[in-house]
């Protein structure tokens, strides 16, 4: 009877230590550092990795302070990675091959770039009529008032 028991138990523990044929073997990663031209590691970078093989079409992971991003779980097919990080420069790399559970090292360096804003204005400049224009004056009591007392100072 002990051994019917340690049988079954080993044969259970096999089931669950083996890996299965579908359970995360045709799974790859991209990995890398992203620096600049200097050499320091750049750190909020956004990588991006774009393939018809994802369904989301892109996946996007953004650098650590050690400059370094991993974009796991991803299926075998090509695949083109972008960083992208305001101030620089987007670099773009393409055809990237991915089979098997393979996790190729993908290093980035980041050159200066120019930062771009977009003003736009829209407003129209008011309409001023130059041979219509009048003279108003409004009066009340306090106005005509000043106005007589004036007249009145004026004659001689």
């Amino acid at each position: 009877m002990r051994r019917v028991v340690l049988c079954l138990a080993v044969l259970g523990a096999a089931v669950f230590f083996v890996p299965t044929a579908g359970v995360a073997q045709d799974r790859a990663a991209i990995a890398g550092v992203v620096k600049d031209a200097s050499g320091a590691v750049m750190p909020g970078v956004l990588v991006e990795a774009s393939s018809p093989a994802l369904i989301e079409k892109t996946r996007s992971v953004v650098t650590n302070n050690s400059g370094q991003y991993r974009i796991v779980d991803l299926g075998p097919g090509t695949y083109e990675i972008s960083f992208t990080l305001a101030g620089f420069k987007v670099v773009r790399r393409g055809g990237i091959v991915l089979e098997g559970n393979f996790t190729p090292t993908l290093n980035a360096e980041l050159q200066v770039g120019s930062v771009e804003e977009t003003l736009t204005v829209t407003a129209e400049a008011p309409t001023v009529d130059v041979v219509n224009n009048q003279a108003t004056f409004v009066a009340n009591r306090v106005t005509s008032r000043r106005i007589e007392s004036y007249f009145q100072m004026q004659v001689f």
